[in-house]
């Protein structure tokens, strides 16, 4: 269904000429359903702002909009509102893959014109969308007589937020990258943090701050100015302007998402609808959600090197097995690191000696790819740029030819360097550093994933930029790591603490998939370090958090010797038709449920922090009618993640239907996994 209407709309109020004296409100608007509404408003110097209620409370208060540049006047007082322009949209729209089949987007949109009073008379639109469950705005820069192109210094938006509450955040502009831990502070204790930042408000209103379709435009993070007030904070480049563009460009959107509790942020649609509609085609035939193992873990172990010598990882007869053990377990695909020529040495932020169509003398590319073809097996390639953008710039069509040929389907891009320390190289041979979520990058990652596409192959990066829904636009960008993942635990210091996967469910998640490479059952890092879970949990982290595509982390060995627990993670699809936030606190604990896509069954992952947890949960989301065997993997008795028992765990069945009520009974540092089979329905691996 598709409505649309350019009429003047009673939930859209206008007024275009305020008083001098004192700040006005010229236009009014209001979400489908009317709980949320929008005032814009000019102050008596012509500084525009807007402001957000919900259900009749202030949830933003004014705050500040505009731009600043490095060569031109600011644009952010003197402004009229010239015109402006109201629609209304409901419309469906159908995934290839994801946590749902079809989304619904549902919205009513105003755009504004203001218009400078003076000499200039530059215009300035802002296009404001308002969902049943949240805000989004973005600019646009007409091409104009006194703004042909723009050298953007920063943006002058601002959050203030109405009131005080807990804010979920991580750093920005620090050397590693995104890969910190969450803070947990007052609002008014930020710093300048990341994007996706999430806060409780003190009413209990949960709201997620974060942007969409970022393209051709510096990532967003965001500064506290003072008290509770946010101001948008560009990603910096190699040069002056943040960002430099010809007019006639409109930035990514600013979201704010607004839910009455954390379950209900994760229900929210609002990033991807916000981006462009997939510009691929029918991507069925290249496209494959799945599962896969690696040559990798025991790199990351220290155990193997990618570098050649007697330590490498990536030889023949490894890769052999783990293609064996794949196709025995019926996962789809191996992850071969360290394959290529360019590992040897000094790599990290310097990655010239990289060569992505060149395999090592013991890595046998072409018998490989036909031995994992012979059975049914693909293999996913590696490209670590050691920061070296530019060099990689130039191997892209090369690099993903050779892919193609060998039958890579997916590959994991990488690029591990300090924080502003990519290296680019320009046409005249100046070298640069940028930082990985500048303009420059931005474009970057784009190019890649554009390159890979005409070749039918698939992007999962990491050390990437963050994600802002542009998997919609571009299917091929399957998932990203982008925050700290499994590989932290390997270490012997600065593991992820309990705590850690249920605040990325309502932070960094809520941007879209996240390659945590999950289910290291032996929860075992390097040195015999032990891992903060349980083994349950690894199994429930399947579910949790979302990718399509996710690795079975462990090594073969170590899957032999959990047989029970493995089986959850050969049975568990990664490709879904509905999706369920069942209850949830920040940082504290999860329960989600998932359908299978192109099955009557249904999966349920839970996990918590340090502490003991119980919940309860009403299977309404089950079809009613039907009976279904519940597989349940659930911590043993005395389980806790700092003992022995840290492995304990009870794998059982029950029968359940529609509006059963279950026990989630979480042990410290655990979770649970749950695979509900129909009886007589359709299955899919």
């Amino acid at each position: 269904m598709t409505r649309l209407t350019a009429l003047a709309l009673p939930l859209i109020a206008l007024a275009l000429a305020p008083t001098a004296a004192r700040a006005d409100v010229v236009a009014r608007a209001a979400s489908p359903d009317g709980h949320i509404t929008l005032t814009i408003s000019l102050d008596g110097e012509g500084r525009p702002s807007y402001a957000v209620q919900r259900n009749g409370k202030p949830l933003i208060a004014d705050s500040r909009l505009g731009f600043m540049f490095t060569d031109a006047p600011k644009i952010e007082r003197n402004l009229t509102l010239a015109n402006a322009r109201q629609a209304s949209s409901d419309t469906s729209w159908t995934q290839p893959w994801g946590e749902w089949a079809t989304i619904r987007d549902h919205h009513n949109q105003l755009t504004l014109v203001f218009r400078e009073k003076g000499d200039l008379q530059r215009e300035m639109d802002v296009t404001f969308r308002l969902f049943d469950d949240g805000v989004a705005f973005r600019y646009s820069l007409p091409d104009q007589a006194n703004l042909h192109h723009a050298n953007i210094a920063e943006e002058l938006t601002q959050f203030a937020f109405a009131q005080g509450g807990t804010a979920w955040w991580k750093p920005a502009y620090e050397w590693n990258r995104e890969e910190y831990l969450y803070n947990r502070t007052p609002l008014d204790a930020v710093g300048t943090a990341q994007t996706v930042m999430t806060v409780k408000l003190a009413d209990g209103t949960h709201v997620a701050l974060h942007e969409a379709a970022l393209v051709d435009y510096a990532g967003m993070n965001l500064a506290r100015a003072e008290g509770n007030i946010f101001r948008a904070d560009l990603t910096p480049g190699a040069g002056a302007p943040k960002v430099s563009r010809d007019a006639g460009f409109s930035t990514p959107w600013r979201t704010i998402a607004v839910a009455d509790d954390a379950a209900g942020l994760y229900m929210n649609h609002m990033i991807l609808n916000l981006n462009e509609p997939n510009k691929l085609g029918d991507v069925s035939s290249w496209i494959k959600p799945g599962k896969f193992v690696g040559v990798w873990w025991n790199m990351i172990k220290g155990e193997w090197s990618w570098a050649r010598g007697p330590k490498h990882g990536a030889t023949t007869a490894n890769v052999r097995r783990y293609i064996d053990f794949a196709a025995a377990s019926g996962i789809p695909a191996v992850l071969v690191e360290g394959w290529n020529v360019g590992w040897d040495g000094n790599w990290f932020g310097n990655g010239n000696a990289m060569n992505f169509s060149q395999p090592t003398e013991d890595f046998d590319a072409d018998g490989l790819a036909a031995y994992a073809k012979s059975k049914g097996v693909t293999l996913i390639g590696h490209h670590e740029t050691g920061g070296s953008a530019s060099h990689y710039d130039g191997q892209l069509d090369t690099a993903f030819k050779w892919a193609a040929d060998h039958g890579e389907q997916v590959v994991k891009t990488g690029y591990v360097t300090d924080a502003g320390q990519i290296e680019r190289v320009d046409a005249d041979g100046a070298k640069h550093r940028e930082w990985h979520e500048g303009q420059w990058m931005v474009n970057h990652y784009l190019r890649v994933v554009q390159t890979a596409a005409k070749y039918h192959v698939s992007i999962d990066s990491h050390e990437p930029v963050k994600d802002t829904g542009l998997r919609r636009t571009y299917p091929n960008w399957v998932a990203r790591e982008g925050g700290r993942g499994m590989e932290y635990n390997a270490w012997v210091g600065g593991k992820n603490p309990p705590e850690h996967e249920a605040n990325l469910v309502f932070t960094q998640l809520l941007g879209g998939p996240m390659d945590f490479t999950p289910g290291v059952l032996s929860l075992s890092g390097s040195e015999g370090s032990t891992i903060h879970s349980t083994i349950a949990k690894q199994l429930a982290l399947y579910v949790v958090l979302y990718s399509p595509v996710v690795m079975a982390a462990d090594t073969p060995e170590n899957y032999a010797r959990y047989p029970g627990p493995f089986q959850f993670i050969k049975d568990v699809p990664t490709d879904w038709s509905d999706t369920r936030a069942l209850n949830g606190e920040v940082g504290d604990y999860v329960t989600i449920a998932r359908k299978a896509k192109g099955s009557d069954d249904w999966y349920l992952g839970a996990v918590g922090d340090e502490q003991a947890r119980s919940s309860k949960v009403t299977l309404d989301f089950l079809d009613a009618g039907r009976s279904y065997t519940a597989e349940i993997y659930r911590d043993g008795p005395g389980a806790d993640y700092r003992t022995q028992a840290r492995h304990a765990i009870v794998i059982e069945k029950r029968q359940v239907k529609k509006g059963d009520v279950l026990a989630i009974d979480l042990a410290p540092g655990g979770g649970q996994a749950i695979r509900f089979v129909a009886s007589g329905g359709k299955r899919k691996r």
